[in-house]
């Protein structure tokens, strides 16, 4: 079930500061989309929410999840910056969670 939010400015600040340190951590363009979005889950063992991350670079998407809700993330919470390539989607990905 898709629950939609209001965007309060707290909330939009928080996304466009996670925006920035993923922009920065793995030197990114001005113009590369960077997607944040916090998504609830209901599946068992899965964080009730989580923040996930998608980013594309050099024509090729990258993506994390980061266990805890968007208002909570730290710029610690990123992965180093050569652990980018880990983060690499493969051609042939198929996942119905994202």
């Amino acid at each position: 079930m898709l629950a939609f939010t209001r965007k309060s400015p707290e909330r939009s600040a928080a996304l466009d500061r996670i925006r920035e340190w993923v922009r920065g951590r793995f030197a990114l363009p001005e113009e590369s989309a960077i997607l944040v979005a916090e998504v609830a889950c209901a599946v068992p063992g899965c964080p009730p929410i989580e923040t996930v991350i998608a980013f594309w670079s050099d024509e090729r998407r990258y993506h994390l999840k980061i266990f805890k809700p968007v208002a909570e993330v730290v710029e610690d919470d990123l992965p180093p910056s050569w652990y980018k390539g880990a983060l690499a989607v493969p051609e042939d990905f198929e996942c119905d969670c994202c």
